[in-house]
């Protein structure tokens, strides 16, 4: 018991996305407070969160200053910098830890370490300078996707070679930083594997949701998941288990997979909660967010069963989002807007959860 954080502690949040807007919600409804540090000008967050600081993350007296306040931190995202959570976590718990972080945050990294606990991964190579690019492509060969090794998300940082002379194009694209050449995996679906730890080492995934993807963003995850990605269901399962574990991991952690002929293939990971969970607001017993809480709070973990027969979620993607009014009108539709300002090409501004029951 006296590792649990009562109702009434206050939960820091790295982060002031939508992502820790939906925590920040789950928070309030089991009595907790939240605050949220980001630099942003613009913070859906902050829109959810009982308090809000706008500043750096690497200043000491912010990061003092929220440790003073704050009972546990988490973040929202995977790319704030391992020195002010290092920072924050001599003074506070962070949840998760350090180790996360700094595994999630580099590709290379990323893949040796599921390799190590016996998963699969597609064909890759570290690229560093331009020569072993030109080696990489002669090893792995075309196509291929060359991906830098940090800061890559929804299709960010990632450029095809449909072939070898693609490469002098490639490198300058990803602005010569290190990365790692992937060979192409051939599957038949995308899912993710959606696992919580809570702080007694307990675990809990949600079933695998079919992920489609447009232009390198979630479009949309629907469950049940077809028979092609359901027979992997246990193996991906166990392995992100394995992952979390060995990383000490408290609180969601996404594992994303191809559906291949020869089993589930590793493609990246994220500490977090994840776009591919939000169906679990409306479509799950318990929702990501809410077991991500109870994770880093001490708490018990809640059933991650589905609640209806057939659960989708629809991305709001640029100006989709101004179909609202059509869709709150929709029998057995939740619309979840996320207060942002300007709806740019490929910006997520909301999504859509529908549930069959019956």
């Amino acid at each position: 018991m006296s590792d649990i954080l009562p109702p009434g502690s206050t939960i820091g949040i790295l982060g002031g996305g939508q992502l820790g807007r939906m925590i920040a919600v789950a928070a309030a409804q089991l009595g907790y407070r939240t605050h949220v540090l980001a630099p942003d000008e613009e913070s859906v967050a902050a829109q959810t969160a009982s308090s809000f600081t706008r500043a750096d993350y690497h200043s000491h007296i912010v990061l003092d200053e929220l440790a003073s306040h704050a009972d546990v931190i988490t973040y929202e995202f995977e790319n704030v910098a391992l020195a002010p959570v290092t920072h924050l976590a001599a003074k506070v718990p962070v949840r998760p830890g350090a180790k996360s972080l700094e595994i999630a945050q580099d590709r290379a990294n990323e893949k040796s370490f599921v390799a190590e606990l016996g998963g699969r991964t597609a064909p890759w190579a570290l690229v560093t300078t331009r020569d072993e690019l030109h080696e990489a492509i002669a090893r792995i060969g075309a196509p291929s996707i060359l991906k830098t090794l940090r800061l890559g998300y929804d299709g960010k940082g990632q450029v095809r070679l449909h072939e070898a002379s693609e490469a002098e194009a490639a490198w300058a694209a990803i602005g010569e930083r290190p990365a790692i050449l992937e060979g192409f995996v051939t599957f038949s679906h995308e899912f993710s594997i959606i696992t919580v730890r809570g702080l007694d080492g307990t675990l809990a995934s949600y079933p695998p949701p079919w992920n489609e993807h447009k232009d390198g963003i979630l479009a949309r995850s629907t469950l049940p998941a077809p028979a092609e990605i359901a027979r992997h269901w246990t193996e991906a399962a166990a392995l992100s288990g394995r992952v979390a574990e060995a990383l000490g991991h408290i609180g969601v952690l996404t594992c994303e997979f191809f559906a291949t002929e020869d089993g589930p293939v590793f493609n990246e990971m994220a500490p977090r909660v994840h776009n591919s969970g939000h169906w679990t607001i409306e479509g799950a017993e318990t929702s990501q967010f809410e077991n991500h809480v109870r994770a880093i709070c001490g708490l018990p973990l809640g059933s991650t069963a589905l609640t209806g027969t057939h659960v989708e979620m629809e991305n709001l993607i640029g100006d989709e989002a101004d179909r609202w009014p059509e869709l709150l009108v929709e029998p057995g539709t939740h619309l979840h807007l996320y207060g942002k300002g300007q709806a740019r090409p490929g910006r997520k501004m909301g999504h859509v959860t529908r549930v069959k029951r019956g």
